[in-house]
């Protein structure tokens, strides 16, 4: 396809995106929660159609050599599927954000004023690997009265347009148009500039969602706002007062239940009062998890085969079975070493001390500060938004993660009896 032509496709699709955002914002509540959970059931229909298209990208991926970190992203199954349409289904079942007012005054001259939330129009979401983001996406900004322009990777191609095919069909018996939810078709890397463009002033927002390289990318060279993160660093901090089941059980869990997920925990920090009891049972948990465990010196001199960290293990996001340890003594130096190395994503403290556990919370500076949990919560569903569009780690419109409320920007509305300003 010519860059001409290709630049044709694309204003076409922000076009019809544009005409589907208008009609999404006038459609009721009940409308959206019907259409989305056609989709689901859509989904589900459709299993075998997916279940087929992402063989096929497993197979390209395999021959590519992929990681096992980005296979594990990329591979759906039945169970995955499932879990999909129940995401938009809980999706749908949420409160339905748009025209819901969050504040309200009366003046003294009688004008009553509200601020009420508005869908922002059309979303540009780009994103690797995960097909499932497909769904997720479409789900949310249907929800929000968005609409959406999907642009999915070229290893989980097969897959995204699959579940696209199936989310819109699912969309279409509910008179939602189809066009609110579209995915790019094409592979072709200049699909996202045109994106990042904003397709003659179509797009309201951009997304990104996937490694490191696509979005410095689209931080770099969007002419439109861009709501991401680059990474997810995330730490584990046992302080010198945490509980030792609970420590081992929560490390073990941040780390390896999913070592390819933004959550995961990729440092863990320790206090030097509880190393020499604590950090051997830890790092046999993990070991036998099949993690491998990279410390400081003083990590080192309590558990001898554990491989020397360096200066760039305490800046990388492994997405796999690794895992950087370093000593620390005392609070201050662990929020002190997550300033100076984390992402501003997800971190954890492990205490029974309250007032530690509150210093904790206020000072890291991260979108998702846990205490006595696994960072591995740092997820949408599991704040009971239904599903998310991604963890947002900057402080400007959203932060944490991104579900269908803070898709959203609001109005004032004004109503009076008439006043006329003097």
């Amino acid at each position: 396809m010519t860059a001409e032509s290709l630049k044709t496709r694309m204003l076409v699709m922000g076009r019809a995106a544009k005409a589907a955002s208008r009609s999404l914002a006038g459609c009721s509540a009940q409308q959206k929660k019907m259409a989305l959970q056609g989709a689901a059931a859509a989904i589900r229909k459709a299993a075998p159609e997916i279940l087929a298209a992402n063989i096929k990208d497993m197979e390209a991926a395999r021959e590519r050599k992929l990681s096992a970190a980005r296979l594990d992203r990329l591979m759906l199954d039945l169970d995955r599927i499932e879990a999909m349409a129940a995401g938009v289904d809980a999706i749908a079942l949420q409160d339905d954000p748009v025209g819901e007012v969050d504040q309200q005054w009366t003046r003294p001259n009688g004008l009553q004023i509200s601020r009420v939330r508005t869908p922002l129009g059309v979303i540009g979401m780009i994103y690797e690997s995960r097909p499932n983001v497909t769904a997720d996406a479409g789900a949310i900004c249907v929800k929000a009265g968005n609409a959406v322009i999907l642009r999915g990777g070229a290893d989980g191609i097969h897959s995204c347009m699959a579940i696209a095919t199936a989310f819109r069909a699912g969309l279409a018996q509910s008179d939602i148009p189809a066009a609110a939810v579209q995915m790019v078709p094409d592979t072709d890397r200049a699909v996202v500039g045109e994106i990042l463009g904003g397709l003659e002033g179509v797009i309201d927002l951009i997304i990104p969602r996937g490694g490191k390289n696509l979005i410095a990318k689209v931080q770099a060279e969007a002419r439109v706002p861009v709501l991401s993160h680059l990474e997810g660093l995330c730490h584990v901090y046992v302080h010198s007062q945490a509980d030792a089941d609970m420590a081992r059980a929560i490390v073990l869990n941040a780390k390896m239940r999913r070592t390819g997920i933004c959550g995961a925990a990729e440092t863990l920090l320790i206090d030097r009062a509880c190393v020499p009891d604590l950090l051997p049972l830890i790092a046999d948990d993990l070991q036998k998890a099949g993690c491998q465990l990279r410390g400081d010196a003083a990590a080192r001199a309590i558990v001898t085969d554990m491989e020397e960290a360096s200066d760039k293990d305490w800046r990388t996001e492994y997405l796999d079975a690794i895992l950087s340890i370093c000593v620390v003594d005392g609070i201050d130096q662990a929020i002190a070493h997550i300033a100076q190395y984390g992402s501003s994503h997800t971190e954890s403290i492990v205490t029974e001390d309250e007032k530690s556990a509150e210093q904790f919370l206020a000072q890291v500076d991260s979108a998702i500060v846990l205490h006595n949990a696994s960072t591995q919560y740092a997820d949408g569903g599991e704040f009971g938004f239904g599903g998310e569009i991604g963890i947002a780690t900057g402080k400007l419109h959203a932060r944490g993660p991104v579900g269908a409320t803070q898709l959203t920007s609001y109005h004032y509305v004004v109503r009076g009896h008439g006043q006329i300003r003097p």
